[in-house]
């Protein structure tokens, strides 16, 4: 029985299957390439254009102009409180995740881990506006945390607080520190997840065998589970230190007049009209992050995934 064209390749498909992946992995591939970098390749492209400050047009004639006019100490400054604060998100989300994560990895099972999950999920499900605009309900002056803080008695605690520059502010529903409780609320189950993972692959024997060494159960966290949890740590970070860096809700909400790169990307995109100063905004979180995944790749995040 003679067999088909049709059958004859799919035949030799089956033997090669380097080759069939590749055609499977090429349809997506070119649609990534096609949406997401012919995106981005626009969106630097337009970095190199200016405005044109008598007209208001955008001036397509490649130059550095519009660079020059973000390195200005204001738009630095923007970029400057931008990344301190994914780095204290992040940092503090790793803080937090770890002794979680630890408990669902090493001491739960079954049902129990079950129910940690679901809970680490469960704020996910929920609109990302509602979380947001429920924190600034909860930090208001009028909110349930101001209402706890009276009703103990350190009212002068939080106005000490607020007082603190760079901190507080009228509320803590606008302040700083709103918003890193926020950004730390909303971004901590993508930390939980990849520590939790690198946890389980911890082998039990290897810490079965430094206590058996003598080692404390101090040592053996330090030592061992520490290291070996770094790339998790690692692949959270990279969630929580991207989404940080470019969003715009949370500030918008609980922030104040300080603006973040992505409400500053939001200004000169929408109000202000100027395309290329907003395009060049984004490059900034493209070079921090291209330098923090390099990093984070070293580190053993990619593997963590």
């Amino acid at each position: 029985m003679r067999r088909g064209p049709s059958r004859r390749a799919l035949t030799w498909l089956y033997n090669h299957p380097g080759l069939s992946g590749a055609l499977l992995l090429l349809p997506p591939l070119a649609a990534f390439g096609v949406v997401y970098l012919g995106a981005l390749a626009a969106l630097v492209l337009q970095s190199f254009f200016h405005l044109d400050g008598f007209t208001g047009q955008v001036v397509r004639s490649f130059g550095l102009a519009t660079y020059r006019d973000l390195l200005t100490a204001a738009n630095l400054d923007i970029a400057r409180r931008t990344v301190t604060m994914a780095a204290l998100v992040t940092a503090a989300a790793a803080v937090l995740a770890f002794p979680l994560a630890y408990l669902m990895a090493r001491y739960v099972s079954g049902r129990g881990k079950a129910v940690l999950v679901l809970a680490v999920l469960l704020p996910l499900w929920s609109s990302y506006l509602v979380r947001v605009y429920s924190w600034k309900l909860i930090l208001a002056k009028e909110g349930v945390l101001s209402w706890l803080v009276e009703r103990a008695g350190l009212e002068w605690l939080l106005e000490r607080v607020l007082s603190l520059p760079g901190l507080g502010g009228p509320s803590l529903s606008v302040s700083p520190l709103g918003t890193f409780v926020a950004f730390l609320y909303v971004w901590l189950p993508y930390m939980v997840l990849p520590v939790q993972a690198a946890l389980e692959r911890v082998p039990r024997s290897m810490l079965e065998a430094s206590a058996d060494l003598g080692a404390s159960p101090w040592q053996t966290l330090r030592r061992i589970t520490l290291p070996l949890a770094l790339p998790g740590v690692a692949a959270g970070s990279i969630f929580t230190f991207s989404l940080t860096l470019g969003d715009f809700v949370v500030p918008g909400a609980l922030g104040n007049s300080s603006l973040f790169i992505g409400q500053a990307v939001l200004a000169h995109q929408g109000t202000a009209g100027n395309v290329p100063l907003a395009a060049a905004f984004t490059v900034i979180p493209i070079a921090v992050m291209g330098v923090y995944l390099a990093v984070a790749k070293r580190l053993g995040a990619f593997d963590a995934l």
